[in-house]
Parts: structure tokens; C-alpha cells; sequence
């Protein structure tokens, strides 16, 4: 079906206001869930065709953020969509103020491949909830998830209201050329950049949830066995491809060398072989002949196996490393992690200020002056404190980038706020109205003008 058309039938079937009102949406959002539910053996298998990612970590890291958003805006949904009366200010009375959530109307959603279905589902999720209609983009990199995400929402929902295209550049790139009421891509910085050019051309707004090198620092005051556990579970979970996932570590030099040894004690502990349910190949050959060419094997401090026939790529440790390293200038999006040490924690932080600003930052420490100092001084998208990658999983905080790994924010409230219009509206009496702002002026008026305002 020809996508102009589909593009054409979304913004028709929006102006009969259908998707304005709270139970269609509300029914939208259970009937997708019941779908996905009534699918799920479906997506794991679909998924693990692609890169063998394993049924836990699919639930874990995909479809139970997508349930999670969906029971959120079901249980806020009436709250979220209310009109918000404000203060009105002296020189508007007597009148009322309102702000109204206004869905934008017809939406792109651009998907990414490394979690494919969180990551197209969840932006969907919170267009459906705000009352637009949506053409949705998987990746087309992981083909069996792309074609069974087309298959359930196509044949499940009028093309009018939910469509999934499929395809690769040449669609995305039709689509771009589209005006949008809104787009949200979730992918590179080198693409968002794409995306962003093409929807300048039409004045289209655009979320861009982008990445970069997010870094995690563990000083000497952090606990050193927690860190290293919750290190290692984020940065090679799916394989290392996760966009908030540590890039690299900073590591006080007097805890350095026992920090590497619970490293790696934990990863032979876990055991990341080659077919491992808990660990993923890497999406393609292109991709993982990337990864390899960033490893310098002579700083190999554990791991640096690998098997082009599976492409797999095990968990690797990298030490003494440079910030003019190969590894350095680019996010690493795989299973590989640098390790640099520091001596003195203000020249860490000034050394990741003068970077991009990171996604994330992760901090493990015990000192509060140290945490102090990364939040005060260092902007990044979001973190944790003496945790990794937590902050995806909460309704109550946005999620988003700033500068170079992104702009905009979603989740829960966030994501609502993101695909609606905040639509002020004043509401004023026909009786009581001062005339002072009316002409012919006067000297009086003028008086009456300074002390309302």
C-alpha cells in the first residue's frame, strides 16, 4: 500500500475526532496488549531468529516496558487528559484559565533496531494514548521482528489509525518527506541528524532519542562488589547493544586493578559462551566486524573470543586505555569495555564536560561531595547513582537526551506531554471588564496599566 496514501487516510480519519475520545483510546490500548499477550511465544521466537536474544531477557528488557506503559496510561489516562485550570492573573479577570492536552494528529514513529520491540512499541503506546493516529517504522535490520510487529498491527487495526510500514531506507526516506504532526526516531546521532534536516523542510517537530558514550566512574569509597555485579549485568546485556549501557569506565587508580578482577570474576561467573540464553549476538556482520576493529588486542585484559558464524563477540575487558584510543571516539554499541583510571576526580569530570554531552552517567560512590559534583557540574540525559540503567524502568521520569544524544523526553506523563499540544485557553465574563486598555489613553489609564501589571 502506497504510504502517501496511508499518510493521507491518517490525517482524514484524525479530523473525525475518533481518536480524541478517551475509551477509543483506552480500547486501542487493551486490545494491543491482549495482542501481544496472545502472541508472546510469536515475538520470542521472532526475535531470537534475528540476533538470539532469549525469551527472559525479551520480556525483561522489551514487552514488559511496553505492558508497563500501557497499564500506566490506562490507570492515568483520564487524569492526564483533563483540562488543567491555572491561575488567572489580576489583569485577565474576571475570567478562568485552562491549559488542554491537544493530540497533535498524525504521527511518525521511527524504531530502533537493538531493542525492537520496547523501542517501537513504547513511543506508539504513548501516541495512541494521546489521542493521535500513528505510522509506525520498525528497523529493518532485525526482519523477523519488523515483519511480525507489520503482520499483528496490520491485519489488527485500520490502516486509517495504525499502520506499520516495512522496508528500509528508501521508505524511511519517503516517509521523511511527508509533513508529519509530529516524528520520533529513536536511533544514532548520524541519522537523528537525517531525520532532523528532513523535518526542518516542513516545520515537523521531532523527539530524537539518540546515544553517545554515557560513562560510569567507581571510586574508591564505592562498594566495589555491587558495582562490579550491576556493571557488568548493563553493559552486556543485549550484547553490549543498549544506548544507555556504561561506554566506558573511570576507575580510581588505587582500586583499579581489583575492580578489573571482580570484573571479570563476575563475567566467568555468569558465563557468557557462544548460543548463552541470556546473551546476544550481534545484530550483523557489519556491525560486528566494527566491534572487532575497535579492539586493541594488546590491551585485552579478559575475553576478545569471537565467531563470525554466530556473531558472537565475548564480553571483553580493555585496560590502560587512552582517550586518543580508536575505542574512544565512538560509541561502542557492543560487548567491549574500555577501562581508564584517574587520580584525581575533578580532572575525570572535566574530562567527560569536554566530550558530548552522555545519554547517561553512572556514578558508584559513598561520598556525598562526589555525588554532588557529577550532578552539579555534569549534563547528561539521565543515570543513577550506585546503579546502572534503572532510570529507563520508572513512569515518573523522563526519559531523553540532551544536546548530541538527543532532544525530547517520553515516559509515562513525559511521553504524554511530548506527542500533545498544551492548548491555553482563556475564558472570560461578558460583565466587570476595566477599561483602561481600551483607547482613547490618558495619564490615568497609564497608572491603572503600571500598578495591574
Amino acid at each position: 500500500m502506497e504510504l502517501t496514501k496511508i499518510f493521507q487516510s491518517q490525517k482524514e480519519f484524525f479530523n473525525t475526532h475518533q481518536t480524541k475520545d478517551i475509551a477509543f483510546r483506552k480500547e486501542t490500548l487493551r486490545k494491543l496488549k491482549a495482542i501481544l499477550q496472545g502472541n508472546e511465544q510469536r515475538l520470542y521466537e521472532a526475535i531470537y531468529k534475528d540476533f538470539r536474544k532469549g525469551t527472559f531477557d525479551t520480556f525483561l528488557t522489551e514487552l514488559n516496558l511496553v505492558y508497563k506503559e500501557i497499564s500506566y496510561f490506562l490507570k492515568n489516562l483520564d487524569k492526564l487528559t483533563r483540562p488543567k485550570k491555572v491561575k488567572t492573573t489580576l489583569s485577565l479577570q474576571p475570567g478562568t484559565s485552562h491549559i488542554y492536552a491537544d493530540p497533535l494528529g498524525t504521527t511518525l514513529v521511527i524504531g530502533a533496531w537493538n531493542y525492537p520491540y520496547q523501542l517501537t512499541l513504547v513511543p506508539m503506546v504513548t501516541a495512541i494514548a494521546a489521542g493521535n493516529t500513528c505510522v509506525v517504522k520498525p528497523s529493518e535490520l532485525p526482519e523477523n521482528t519488523m515483519q511480525l510487529l507489520a503482520e499483528l498491527i496490520n491485519t489488527n487495526f485500520p490502516s486509517d489509525y495504525l499502520f506499520v510500514a516495512e522496508g528500509g531506507v528508501p521508505e524511511t526516506t519517503e516517509l521523511l518527506k511527508l509533513r508529519w504532526d509530529k516524528i520520533f526516531f529513536t536511533g544514532s546521532p548520524k541519522v537523528g541528524q537525517i531525520v532532523y534536516e528532513a523535518a526542518a523542510k516542513n516545520l515537523v517537530p521531532v523527539t530524537l532519542e539518540l546515544g553517545g558514550k554515557s560513562p560510569a566512574i567507581v571510586t574508591k569509597t564505592a562498594n566495589l562488589e555491587v558495582a562490579a555485579k550491576r556493571i557488568v549485568w548493563s553493559k552486556f546485556l543485549n550484547g553490549g547493544q543498549t544506548c544507555i549501557a556504561p561506554d566506558y569506565l573511570l576507575v580510581e587508580k588505587s582500586v583499579k586493578e581489583k575492580f578489573l578482577q571482580l570484573l571479570k570474576d563476575r563475567i566467568v561467573e555468569i558465563g557468557y559462551n557462544d548460543g548463552a540464553e541470556h546473551y546476544t549476538s550481534i545484530i550483523n556482520k557489519r556491525n560486528y566486524d566494527r566491534i572487532l576493529g575497535l579492539i586493541n588486542t594488546d590491551k585485552i585484559y579478559y575475553g576478545g573470543k569471537h565467531n563470525e558464524e554466530t556473531l558472537y563477540i565475548e564480553p571483553t575487558i580493555l585496560t590502560d586505555v587512552t582517550y586518543e584510543d580508536a575505542i574512544m571516539q565512538e560509541e561502542i554499541f557492543g560487548p567491549v569495555l574500555p577501562v581508564l583510571s584517574f587520580e584525581n576526580y575533578d580532572e575525570a569530570l572535566e574530562k567527560i564536560i569536554e566530550g558530548e554531552k552522555p545519554l547517561a552517567s553512572y556514578l558508584f560512590t559513598d561520598d556525598d561531595d562526589e555525588k554532588d559534583k557529577l550532578l552539579n557540574r555534569v549534563s547528561f540525559g539521565g543515570g543513577c547513582i550506585n546503579d546502572t540503567l534503572m532510570q529507563i524502568t520508572s513512569d515518573y521520569l523522563p526519559f531523553g537526551g540532551i544536546g548530541n544524544s538527543g532532544i525530547g523526553h517520553y515516559h509515562g506523563e513525559f511521553g504524554f506531554l511530548t506527542f500533545t499540544h498544551q492548548k491555553s485557553v482563556i475564558e472570560k465574563t461578558t460583565w466587570g471588564e476595566p477599561d483602561w486598555k481600551y483607547p482613547p489613553y490618558n495619564e490615568k489609564k497609564l497608572k491603572w496599566l503600571k500598578r495591574v501589571f
